[in-house]
Protein backbone atom coordinates (compact mmCIF):
# COMPACT_ATOMS: atom_id res chain seq x y z
CA UNK A 1 0.00 0.00 0.00
CA UNK A 2 2.77 2.48 0.51
CA UNK A 3 3.73 1.85 -2.75
CA UNK A 4 0.65 3.05 -4.12
CA UNK A 5 0.78 5.83 -1.79
CA UNK A 6 4.00 6.59 -3.62
CA UNK A 7 3.16 6.54 -6.99
CA UNK A 8 0.01 8.85 -6.07
CA UNK A 9 1.86 11.72 -4.29
CA UNK A 10 4.19 11.34 -7.88
CA UNK A 11 1.04 11.55 -10.01
CA UNK A 12 0.45 14.76 -8.03
CA UNK A 13 3.21 16.59 -10.10
CA UNK A 14 2.55 14.87 -13.40
CA UNK A 15 2.16 17.66 -16.47
CA UNK A 16 -1.70 18.25 -18.02
CA UNK A 17 -2.45 15.43 -20.53
CA UNK A 18 -5.29 16.14 -23.10
CA UNK A 19 -8.29 13.18 -22.85
CA UNK A 20 -8.23 12.48 -26.76
CA UNK A 21 -11.15 9.86 -27.25
CA UNK A 22 -14.29 10.07 -28.84
CA UNK A 23 -16.74 7.14 -29.07
CA UNK A 24 -19.92 7.38 -31.83
CA UNK A 25 -23.14 6.31 -30.57
CA UNK A 26 -25.07 6.70 -33.42
CA UNK A 27 -23.75 5.20 -36.37
CA UNK A 28 -24.97 2.29 -38.88
CA UNK A 29 -23.65 -1.34 -40.12
CA UNK A 30 -25.26 -2.03 -43.63
CA UNK A 31 -25.28 -5.40 -44.46
CA UNK A 32 -25.61 -7.13 -47.59
CA UNK A 33 -27.96 -9.56 -46.31
CA UNK A 34 -30.06 -6.76 -44.92
CA UNK A 35 -30.21 -4.83 -48.11
CA UNK A 36 -31.20 -8.34 -50.05
CA UNK A 37 -33.82 -8.60 -47.62
CA UNK A 38 -35.58 -5.43 -48.38
CA UNK A 39 -34.83 -6.09 -51.98
CA UNK A 40 -37.01 -9.27 -51.52
CA UNK A 41 -39.50 -7.92 -49.69
CA UNK A 42 -39.61 -4.66 -52.26
CA UNK A 43 -38.92 -2.38 -49.25
CA UNK A 44 -35.46 -0.83 -50.22
CA UNK A 45 -37.23 2.69 -50.32
CA UNK A 46 -39.72 2.03 -47.26
CA UNK A 47 -38.17 4.98 -45.01
CA UNK A 48 -38.36 6.99 -48.18
CA UNK A 49 -34.26 7.14 -49.12
CA UNK A 50 -32.03 4.60 -50.44
CA UNK A 51 -29.83 2.57 -48.13
CA UNK A 52 -25.92 4.05 -48.36
CA UNK A 53 -23.03 1.86 -49.11
CA UNK A 54 -21.40 0.63 -46.09
CA UNK A 55 -17.79 -1.42 -45.53
CA UNK A 56 -15.21 -1.50 -42.40
CA UNK A 57 -12.36 -0.17 -44.02
CA UNK A 58 -13.70 2.75 -45.34
CA UNK A 59 -15.35 3.46 -42.15
CA UNK A 60 -12.50 3.11 -40.24
CA UNK A 61 -10.53 5.66 -42.50
CA UNK A 62 -12.95 7.91 -41.65
CA UNK A 63 -12.77 7.42 -38.03
CA UNK A 64 -8.91 8.08 -37.98
CA UNK A 65 -9.27 11.09 -40.33
CA UNK A 66 -12.08 12.96 -38.13
CA UNK A 67 -10.27 11.79 -34.69
CA UNK A 68 -13.05 9.21 -33.71
CA UNK A 69 -11.75 6.81 -30.86
CA UNK A 70 -14.39 3.91 -31.48
CA UNK A 71 -17.84 3.59 -33.24
CA UNK A 72 -21.49 1.56 -31.85
CA UNK A 73 -22.56 0.25 -34.76
CA UNK A 74 -26.14 -0.09 -34.98
CA UNK A 75 -28.68 -1.51 -37.49
CA UNK A 76 -30.47 1.41 -39.43
CA UNK A 77 -34.15 1.48 -40.41
CA UNK A 78 -36.40 -0.29 -41.45
CA UNK A 79 -36.79 -2.87 -38.91
CA UNK A 80 -36.71 -6.42 -40.38
CA UNK A 81 -39.86 -7.66 -39.63
CA UNK A 82 -41.75 -8.44 -42.45
CA UNK A 83 -45.08 -10.80 -41.27
CA UNK A 84 -42.93 -13.48 -40.52
CA UNK A 85 -41.31 -14.00 -36.94
CA UNK A 86 -39.57 -16.78 -37.88
CA UNK A 87 -37.65 -14.91 -40.59
CA UNK A 88 -36.96 -11.78 -38.23
CA UNK A 89 -35.68 -13.96 -35.64
CA UNK A 90 -33.26 -15.08 -38.51
CA UNK A 91 -32.32 -11.95 -40.17
CA UNK A 92 -31.63 -10.46 -36.15
CA UNK A 93 -29.61 -13.11 -35.66
CA UNK A 94 -27.58 -12.64 -38.63
CA UNK A 95 -26.84 -9.25 -37.92
CA UNK A 96 -25.48 -9.89 -34.67
CA UNK A 97 -23.05 -12.63 -35.31
CA UNK A 98 -21.98 -10.01 -38.69
CA UNK A 99 -21.83 -7.51 -36.48
CA UNK A 100 -19.86 -9.29 -34.09
CA UNK A 101 -16.93 -10.54 -36.12
CA UNK A 102 -16.96 -7.61 -37.58
CA UNK A 103 -15.88 -5.97 -34.13
CA UNK A 104 -14.00 -8.86 -33.53
CA UNK A 105 -11.64 -8.03 -36.02
CA UNK A 106 -11.45 -4.58 -35.09
CA UNK A 107 -11.94 -4.70 -31.18
CA UNK A 108 -10.49 -1.52 -30.11
CA UNK A 109 -12.31 0.41 -32.76
CA UNK A 110 -16.11 -1.04 -33.28
CA UNK A 111 -18.50 -2.14 -30.80
CA UNK A 112 -21.95 -2.87 -31.55
CA UNK A 113 -25.69 -2.70 -29.90
CA UNK A 114 -27.87 -6.25 -31.11
CA UNK A 115 -30.59 -6.52 -32.98
CA UNK A 116 -33.64 -7.57 -31.21
CA UNK A 117 -36.79 -9.09 -32.99
CA UNK A 118 -39.30 -7.72 -31.81
CA UNK A 119 -42.37 -7.61 -31.93
CA UNK A 120 -41.85 -11.23 -30.36
CA UNK A 121 -41.07 -10.01 -26.79
CA UNK A 122 -39.63 -13.49 -25.33
CA UNK A 123 -37.82 -13.92 -28.66
CA UNK A 124 -36.60 -10.33 -28.15
CA UNK A 125 -35.50 -11.31 -24.51
CA UNK A 126 -33.36 -14.32 -25.85
CA UNK A 127 -31.64 -12.22 -28.57
CA UNK A 128 -30.78 -9.72 -26.06
CA UNK A 129 -29.06 -12.60 -23.70
CA UNK A 130 -27.34 -14.07 -26.34
CA UNK A 131 -26.05 -11.37 -27.88
CA UNK A 132 -24.83 -10.10 -24.02
CA UNK A 133 -23.56 -13.52 -22.68
CA UNK A 134 -22.54 -14.94 -26.04
CA UNK A 135 -21.17 -12.24 -28.33
CA UNK A 136 -20.06 -9.74 -26.34
CA UNK A 137 -22.50 -6.95 -27.77
CA UNK A 138 -22.29 -3.48 -25.60
CA UNK A 139 -25.83 -3.15 -25.52
CA UNK A 140 -29.11 -3.28 -27.84
CA UNK A 141 -30.64 -1.12 -30.12
CA UNK A 142 -34.43 -0.45 -30.40
CA UNK A 143 -36.81 0.96 -33.20
CA UNK A 144 -39.03 3.70 -31.92
CA UNK A 145 -42.17 1.52 -32.65
CA UNK A 146 -41.90 -2.03 -34.81
CA UNK A 147 -45.15 -1.69 -37.58
CA UNK A 148 -47.15 -0.20 -34.51
CA UNK A 149 -45.53 -1.32 -31.55
CA UNK A 150 -44.11 1.83 -29.57
CA UNK A 151 -41.96 2.11 -27.29
CA UNK A 152 -43.45 2.59 -23.80
CA UNK A 153 -46.19 -0.31 -24.53
CA UNK A 154 -46.86 -2.62 -22.10
CA UNK A 155 -46.39 -5.56 -23.95
CA UNK A 156 -42.82 -4.73 -23.83
CA UNK A 157 -42.28 -4.45 -20.06
CA UNK A 158 -40.95 -7.60 -19.95
CA UNK A 159 -38.28 -6.48 -22.44
CA UNK A 160 -37.42 -3.65 -20.19
CA UNK A 161 -37.56 -5.29 -16.94
CA UNK A 162 -34.82 -7.82 -18.57
CA UNK A 163 -32.87 -5.03 -20.07
CA UNK A 164 -32.58 -3.00 -16.75
CA UNK A 165 -31.63 -6.53 -15.03
CA UNK A 166 -28.81 -6.39 -16.94
CA UNK A 167 -28.00 -2.48 -16.69
CA UNK A 168 -27.92 -2.57 -20.18
CA UNK A 169 -27.01 0.61 -22.48
CA UNK A 170 -30.15 0.87 -24.82
CA UNK A 171 -29.61 3.00 -28.41
CA UNK A 172 -33.07 4.45 -30.23
CA UNK A 173 -33.66 5.08 -33.58
CA UNK A 174 -36.51 6.37 -35.26
CA UNK A 175 -38.28 4.40 -37.55
CA UNK A 176 -40.95 5.15 -39.95
CA UNK A 177 -43.99 6.24 -38.08
CA UNK A 178 -47.25 3.46 -38.09
CA UNK A 179 -49.44 4.32 -39.19
CA UNK A 180 -48.21 6.93 -41.44
CA UNK A 181 -49.23 9.51 -43.50
CA UNK A 182 -48.11 8.66 -46.96
CA UNK A 183 -48.79 12.36 -48.70
CA UNK A 184 -46.59 13.92 -45.64
CA UNK A 185 -43.78 11.37 -46.01
CA UNK A 186 -43.39 12.25 -49.98
CA UNK A 187 -43.79 15.53 -49.75
CA UNK A 188 -41.69 16.29 -46.26
CA UNK A 189 -39.22 12.79 -46.06
CA UNK A 190 -38.95 11.43 -42.52
CA UNK A 191 -35.15 12.57 -42.04
CA UNK A 192 -36.07 16.42 -42.71
CA UNK A 193 -38.99 16.26 -40.02
CA UNK A 194 -40.96 12.99 -39.12
CA UNK A 195 -38.25 11.10 -37.25
CA UNK A 196 -37.69 14.16 -34.98
CA UNK A 197 -41.89 13.76 -34.41
CA UNK A 198 -41.25 9.77 -34.13
CA UNK A 199 -38.70 9.90 -31.69
CA UNK A 200 -40.64 12.71 -29.54
CA UNK A 201 -43.50 10.33 -29.81
CA UNK A 202 -42.43 7.36 -28.41
CA UNK A 203 -39.74 8.94 -25.53
CA UNK A 204 -43.03 10.24 -24.35
CA UNK A 205 -45.06 7.14 -24.42
CA UNK A 206 -42.35 5.42 -22.24
CA UNK A 207 -42.48 8.70 -19.87
CA UNK A 208 -45.68 8.68 -19.50
CA UNK A 209 -45.80 4.70 -18.57
CA UNK A 210 -43.09 5.79 -16.18
CA UNK A 211 -41.31 3.19 -17.83
CA UNK A 212 -37.70 4.38 -16.84
CA UNK A 213 -38.21 5.23 -13.43
CA UNK A 214 -40.08 1.31 -12.61
CA UNK A 215 -37.04 -0.30 -14.61
CA UNK A 216 -34.03 1.88 -13.45
CA UNK A 217 -30.95 0.44 -14.66
CA UNK A 218 -31.03 1.18 -18.37
CA UNK A 219 -28.96 3.66 -20.03
CA UNK A 220 -31.28 5.39 -22.53
CA UNK A 221 -29.36 6.86 -25.63
CA UNK A 222 -31.88 9.22 -27.25
CA UNK A 223 -30.77 10.25 -30.75
CA UNK A 224 -30.80 13.72 -32.57
CA UNK A 225 -29.94 16.18 -30.60
CA UNK A 226 -33.06 15.02 -28.16
CA UNK A 227 -35.61 15.79 -30.99
CA UNK A 228 -38.55 17.68 -30.00
CA UNK A 229 -38.01 16.84 -26.17
CA UNK A 230 -37.36 20.11 -24.58
CA UNK A 231 -40.41 21.51 -25.85
CA UNK A 232 -42.63 18.14 -25.48
CA UNK A 233 -41.49 17.49 -21.89
CA UNK A 234 -41.81 20.68 -19.93
CA UNK A 235 -45.65 20.65 -21.50
CA UNK A 236 -46.56 16.88 -20.03
CA UNK A 237 -44.75 18.45 -16.46
CA UNK A 238 -47.66 21.00 -17.33
CA UNK A 239 -50.84 19.27 -17.68
CA UNK A 240 -49.78 16.77 -15.69
CA UNK A 241 -51.51 17.59 -12.43
CA UNK A 242 -54.95 17.84 -14.34
CA UNK A 243 -54.49 14.54 -16.54
CA UNK A 244 -53.51 12.91 -12.80
CA UNK A 245 -56.21 14.33 -11.18
CA UNK A 246 -58.83 13.11 -14.18
CA UNK A 247 -57.44 9.43 -14.04
CA UNK A 248 -56.03 10.48 -17.76
CA UNK A 249 -52.23 9.68 -16.80
CA UNK A 250 -50.94 6.83 -14.09
CA UNK A 251 -47.79 8.11 -11.89
CA UNK A 252 -45.06 9.87 -13.39
CA UNK A 253 -41.79 10.20 -12.22
CA UNK A 254 -40.14 13.10 -14.82
CA UNK A 255 -37.08 13.34 -12.73
CA UNK A 256 -36.31 9.81 -13.01
CA UNK A 257 -37.16 9.10 -16.20
CA UNK A 258 -35.21 11.51 -17.31
CA UNK A 259 -31.91 11.04 -14.99
CA UNK A 260 -31.94 7.81 -17.33
CA UNK A 261 -31.77 9.16 -20.36
CA UNK A 262 -28.19 10.50 -22.43
CA UNK A 263 -28.44 12.02 -26.12
CA UNK A 264 -26.77 11.88 -29.22
CA UNK A 265 -25.61 14.67 -31.17
CA UNK A 266 -26.45 13.80 -34.49
CA UNK A 267 -27.83 15.68 -36.71
CA UNK A 268 -28.17 19.18 -36.09
CA UNK A 269 -26.91 20.29 -33.55
CA UNK A 270 -26.96 23.69 -33.83
CA UNK A 271 -26.24 26.56 -31.20
CA UNK A 272 -29.72 26.75 -30.38
CA UNK A 273 -30.81 23.17 -30.23
CA UNK A 274 -28.37 22.34 -28.25
CA UNK A 275 -29.22 25.23 -25.68
CA UNK A 276 -32.88 23.63 -25.82
CA UNK A 277 -31.12 20.19 -24.94
CA UNK A 278 -29.25 21.65 -21.82
CA UNK A 279 -32.95 22.91 -20.57
CA UNK A 280 -33.21 19.29 -19.86
CA UNK A 281 -29.99 18.00 -19.11
CA UNK A 282 -26.41 18.67 -18.54
CA UNK A 283 -23.10 18.52 -20.66
CA UNK A 284 -22.56 14.98 -19.12
CA UNK A 285 -25.33 13.24 -20.62
CA UNK A 286 -24.47 14.92 -24.12
CA UNK A 287 -22.83 11.78 -26.47
CA UNK A 288 -21.09 12.02 -29.58
CA UNK A 289 -23.01 10.73 -32.97
CA UNK A 290 -22.11 11.12 -36.81
CA UNK A 291 -25.20 9.23 -38.23
CA UNK A 292 -22.65 7.24 -40.76
CA UNK A 293 -22.48 6.72 -43.54
CA UNK A 294 -26.26 8.23 -44.23
CA UNK A 295 -24.19 11.62 -43.57
CA UNK A 296 -21.16 11.96 -45.90
CA UNK A 297 -17.41 11.85 -44.31
CA UNK A 298 -16.77 15.51 -45.30
CA UNK A 299 -19.82 17.05 -43.62
CA UNK A 300 -19.11 14.11 -40.50
CA UNK A 301 -15.76 16.15 -40.35
CA UNK A 302 -17.08 19.52 -40.35
CA UNK A 303 -19.66 18.95 -37.95
CA UNK A 304 -17.27 17.60 -35.55
CA UNK A 305 -14.87 20.26 -35.97
CA UNK A 306 -17.91 22.29 -35.07
CA UNK A 307 -18.95 20.71 -31.87
CA UNK A 308 -15.00 20.51 -30.76
CA UNK A 309 -14.52 24.35 -31.12
CA UNK A 310 -17.52 24.82 -29.02
CA UNK A 311 -16.48 22.80 -26.25
CA UNK A 312 -19.37 19.95 -26.81
CA UNK A 313 -17.11 16.73 -27.74
CA UNK A 314 -13.26 15.81 -27.26
CA UNK A 315 -12.45 18.33 -24.48
CA UNK A 316 -11.92 16.33 -21.59
CA UNK A 317 -8.59 17.51 -19.26
CA UNK A 318 -6.58 15.10 -17.50
CA UNK A 319 -5.59 17.64 -15.35
CA UNK A 320 -3.00 18.66 -12.41
CA UNK A 321 -3.59 17.81 -9.04
CA UNK A 322 -6.82 19.10 -7.86
CA UNK A 323 -8.79 18.23 -10.68
CA UNK A 324 -8.19 13.87 -9.92
CA UNK A 325 -10.19 11.83 -8.79
CA UNK A 326 -9.50 8.67 -7.01
CA UNK A 327 -11.50 6.11 -5.19
CA UNK A 328 -10.83 2.06 -4.39
CA UNK A 329 -13.54 -0.08 -5.60
CA UNK A 330 -14.57 -3.52 -2.95
CA UNK A 331 -15.57 -6.60 -5.07
CA UNK A 332 -16.28 -9.65 -4.03
CA UNK A 333 -16.60 -12.04 -6.52
CA UNK A 334 -18.09 -15.83 -6.57
CA UNK A 335 -15.07 -18.54 -6.27
CA UNK A 336 -15.96 -20.21 -9.57
CA UNK A 337 -16.06 -17.53 -11.73
CA UNK A 338 -12.41 -15.56 -9.74
CA UNK A 339 -10.22 -16.43 -12.79
CA UNK A 340 -12.62 -15.65 -15.42
CA UNK A 341 -12.91 -12.36 -13.40
CA UNK A 342 -9.52 -11.35 -12.93
CA UNK A 343 -8.86 -11.85 -17.03
CA UNK A 344 -11.34 -9.63 -17.49
CA UNK A 345 -10.17 -6.81 -15.28
CA UNK A 346 -6.72 -7.02 -16.50
CA UNK A 347 -8.38 -6.71 -19.92
CA UNK A 348 -10.36 -3.01 -19.07
CA UNK A 349 -6.84 -2.19 -17.45
CA UNK A 350 -5.20 -2.59 -20.77
CA UNK A 351 -7.89 -0.75 -22.98
CA UNK A 352 -8.62 2.06 -20.89
CA UNK A 353 -4.90 2.78 -20.05
CA UNK A 354 -4.39 2.33 -24.11
CA UNK A 355 -7.05 4.01 -25.46
CA UNK A 356 -8.37 6.78 -22.62
CA UNK A 357 -5.87 8.93 -21.04
CA UNK A 358 -8.10 10.41 -18.53
CA UNK A 359 -7.37 6.88 -17.18
CA UNK A 360 -4.68 7.90 -14.95
CA UNK A 361 -4.65 4.49 -13.15
CA UNK A 362 -6.77 1.33 -13.10
CA UNK A 363 -5.50 -1.14 -10.56
CA UNK A 364 -6.78 -4.63 -9.75
CA UNK A 365 -5.29 -6.41 -6.16
CA UNK A 366 -6.57 -9.26 -4.49
CA UNK A 367 -6.58 -8.91 -1.00
CA UNK A 368 -4.44 -12.03 -0.52
CA UNK A 369 -3.23 -14.92 -2.71
CA UNK A 370 -6.77 -16.77 -4.53
CA UNK A 371 -8.75 -14.48 -2.49
CA UNK A 372 -12.11 -13.99 -4.06
CA UNK A 373 -11.91 -10.03 -2.44
CA UNK A 374 -10.60 -7.73 -5.17
CA UNK A 375 -9.95 -4.20 -4.98
CA UNK A 376 -9.83 -1.31 -7.92
CA UNK A 377 -7.86 1.59 -7.00
CA UNK A 378 -9.43 3.73 -9.55
CA UNK A 379 -8.19 7.59 -10.69
CA UNK A 380 -9.31 9.34 -13.05
CA UNK A 381 -8.14 12.93 -14.47
CA UNK A 382 -11.47 14.75 -13.56
CA UNK A 383 -14.87 13.79 -13.53
CA UNK A 384 -15.37 14.38 -17.02
CA UNK A 385 -13.20 11.59 -17.47
CA UNK A 386 -14.67 9.24 -15.36
CA UNK A 387 -17.74 9.78 -17.14
CA UNK A 388 -16.11 9.17 -20.45
CA UNK A 389 -14.78 5.96 -19.14
CA UNK A 390 -18.20 4.32 -18.29
CA UNK A 391 -19.76 5.01 -22.08
CA UNK A 392 -16.71 3.93 -23.60
CA UNK A 393 -17.36 0.32 -25.31
CA UNK A 394 -14.88 -1.79 -23.63
CA UNK A 395 -16.37 -0.87 -20.30
CA UNK A 396 -19.52 -1.35 -20.84
CA UNK A 397 -18.64 -4.91 -22.36
CA UNK A 398 -16.64 -5.36 -18.82
CA UNK A 399 -19.88 -4.37 -17.12
CA UNK A 400 -21.79 -6.84 -18.96
CA UNK A 401 -19.94 -9.69 -18.90
CA UNK A 402 -18.99 -10.18 -15.40
CA UNK A 403 -22.30 -8.67 -14.04
CA UNK A 404 -22.83 -12.66 -13.02
CA UNK A 405 -19.95 -13.18 -11.41
CA UNK A 406 -19.86 -10.50 -8.70
CA UNK A 407 -21.26 -11.47 -5.20
CA UNK A 408 -20.92 -8.04 -4.04
CA UNK A 409 -19.19 -4.59 -4.65
CA UNK A 410 -18.94 -1.54 -2.51
CA UNK A 411 -17.87 1.53 -4.75
CA UNK A 412 -16.79 4.30 -2.06
CA UNK A 413 -17.18 8.21 -3.51
CA UNK A 414 -14.66 10.04 -5.46
CA UNK A 415 -12.19 12.19 -3.79
CA UNK A 416 -9.85 14.84 -4.71
CA UNK A 417 -6.68 13.33 -5.15
CA UNK A 418 -4.40 15.27 -2.81
CA UNK A 419 -1.91 14.84 0.23
CA UNK A 420 -4.50 16.16 2.29
CA UNK A 421 -7.28 13.22 1.36
CA UNK A 422 -4.74 10.53 1.86
CA UNK A 423 -4.90 9.61 4.77
CA UNK A 424 -9.27 9.50 4.67
CA UNK A 425 -8.43 6.89 1.49
CA UNK A 426 -6.12 4.41 2.31
CA UNK A 427 -6.00 4.63 6.21
CA UNK A 428 -2.49 5.75 6.26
Amino acid sequence: MKRIVTFLLTLLTMANIQAQTLTDYHCHLITPEYRAALAKHNMLLDEGFPLPQWSAETHLQLMDEAGISQSILTHPAPHPFFGDQEECNHLCRQFNEQAAAICRGNSARFAFAALLPLPDVQAAIREAQYALDTLGTVGVKLATNVYGQYLGDETLDPLMEYLASRHALVILHPHKPSPVNNTLMQQTPLAMQGYLSETTNAVCNMISRNVLARYPGMRVVVPHCSAYLPIAIPRMKALYPVMRQNGLVGEIDFDRNIASLWFDLAGSPTESTINALLTLTSHDHLLYGSDYPYVAPVAVKNILADLRGRGLVGTQEASTGGNRIVRIAEIEVYPQYLNEYLVAAAEIQKASLAEEPGVVCLFPMQTKEDSCQIRILEIYASQQAYQHHIQTAHFLKYKQSTLHMVKYLKLQDFQSLTPETMNEIFKI
